[in-house]
């Protein structure tokens, strides 16, 4: 956590003070975490295929389960991704929550229970290409090998330094998934080792300021979430924290050189089970070819 700074305690006043208004006009402090916003957006790859023009990825991030908070978006998510029937499903990691303190009591194996039930709703994913995901930083906090076993249990592929790829036509696009990067064991050689250099990658990072050391790499396009975009947003201040790793690139579209990279905002909490100016997101993604994103009106 960064220095607490005078500007962040005014900033954190003011979050109590919105909070609180909240609870006096009697409205639950929950209020704004229950739907998801469904954000679409197209992408051009300069390196993409033409066989692969057009792919459609939902992704999906931060889920932080937890039955009585966010199990509700975590099912309407859900819905509306397999209303869209996209190509390919991503899901960029934090299936649950360390709590504060857990070094501490030595509590954290216990926080990475919950991924069984998390895991068991999401098998309700369905994508021709699959269902992918990567963990994150209180995944691998916690008991990462019992949260990799769970996704495997429900046909969730979860990718660990590792890459694959996917043909159409014979043409190749390859799919990465970087270890995390706060509390796993990221490699990206070993993680981009067998990809040859002329060929398109996507890289599933749940970190998304790792993008600076990503792009060292020849990598397209980079999906990430951890910063929950703030999760609580106020006018005229913004978010008064993001995370370490989540500062940089914290929600939506950025490029950097030939890098693109697209954050979300996530579907779950934490510490405070509440969203302001900061919706859970599905995100829905249309690769294109450079050519093919000149042509469109």
């Amino acid at each position: 956590m960064s220095q607490f700074t005078r500007r962040n305690f005014i900033k954190a006043g003011a979050v109590l003070i919105a909070t609180g208004a909240m609870a006096i006009e009697g409205k639950s402090i929950i209020e704004g975490t229950e739907d998801p916003r469904l954000v679409a957006i197209e992408i051009p790859l300069a390196r993409l295929p033409a066989a692969w023009d057009g792919l459609t990825i939902v992704q999906l991030s931060d889920f932080h389960y937890d039955p009585h908070l966010t199990l509700v978006p975590i099912r309407k998510a859900i819905e509306i991704t397999n209303v869209l029937r996209p190509d390919l499903i991503v899901l960029t990691g934090d299936f649950v929550t360390v709590p504060p303190f857990s070094k501490v009591f030595h509590t954290q194996r216990q926080a990475a229970r919950v991924a069984e039930p998390c895991a068991a709703v999401l098998a309700q994913l369905n994508a021709p290409l699959g269902v992918f995901a990567i963990l994150g930083n209180h995944d691998a906090a916690s008991d990462p090998g019992f949260i990799v076993e769970n996704l495997q249990a429900n046909r969730i592929q979860p990718l660990r330094n590792r890459a694959l790829p996917l043909e159409r036509e014979g043409k190749r696009l390859w799919l990465a998934g970087v270890d995390d990067v706060l509390e796993g064991n990221p490699d990206l050689d070993l993680t981009f080792k067998a990809i040859p250099p002329d060929e398109a990658v996507i890289a599933l990072v749940h970190e998304p300021d790792y993008a600076r050391r990503v792009a060292r790499h020849p990598v397209d396009l980079q999906l990430s979430g951890h910063s929950h975009g703030g999760q609580i947003v106020l006018p005229l201040i913004g978010p008064p924290y993001l995370p370490p790793l989540g500062r940089r690139y914290p929600k939506g579209l950025y490029r950097l050189g030939p890098l693109t990279i697209y954050t979300n905002v996530g579907l779950g909490t934490i510490r405070i089970p509440a969203r302001v100016n900061c919706p859970p997101e599905v995100t829905l993604i249309k690769l294109r070819t450079a050519a093919q994103a000149k042509t469109s009106p």
